[in-house]
């Protein structure tokens, strides 16, 4: 039985909780805290360390669910949870600010870790806010040297979104792969 990492990382709110949550086949480990900045504009609590589930595939192995705190302050963590990863998967939040800006800053953030894996891109709230679209995401990230990354619009809610975009990542590793 094997045993593998998938990291969720992006801006607060883009939904990496909710994301691991509905995944996760237990129930997941939770750093949250209140919030106690700018971040209670957008909700109550937040990750201040980590968020962790797992997931069971049929042939026994587990692939291990670690989302990363948002918060800039907190990137130490971000190192620390990539480590003996294989894969990111980046959600970004349509409905706020600039979501392009936060991908480039994310992946940028993140771009020693995805030169050695790979990496999906999860648009989330797309029914809040339809611009940007997908294309240009897709368009953003060709721009940033990531051509062919998959990206998809998801409600992080959604175990089936969810599960879409862990086995695009997996697909992007190995494409026999699926989750």
């Amino acid at each position: 039985m094997s045993h593998y990492k998938i990291i969720f990382a992006g801006p607060v709110g883009a939904g990496k909780t909710t994301a691991v949550t509905a995944a996760s086949d237990i129930p997941p480990v939770r750093t949250d805290t209140a919030a106690s900045d700018e971040v209670r504009d957008i909700k109550p609590q937040t990750t201040v360390a980590l968020d962790y589930g797992a997931m069971k595939l049929g042939d026994g192995s587990t692939i291990h669910l670690y989302g990363t705190p948002g918060q800039e302050r907190f990137d130490f963590m971000w190192e620390i949870l990539t480590e003996g990863g294989i894969a990111l998967v980046l959600l970004i939040d349509n409905s706020r600010g600039d979501p392009l800006k936060q991908l480039r800053f994310y992946l940028g953030a993140f771009s020693g870790f995805i030169r050695k894996t790979a990496v999906a891109v999860g648009v989330t709230h797309m029914d809040l806010q339809a611009s940007p679209s997908l294309a240009d995401y897709q368009a953003e990230l060709d721009r940033a040297g990531q051509p062919g990354v998959p990206v998809f619009e998801v409600d992080a809610r959604s175990r089936r979104d969810v599960c879409l975009l862990i086995e695009a990542v997996l697909s992007v590793i190995d494409p026999v792969a699926r989750a």
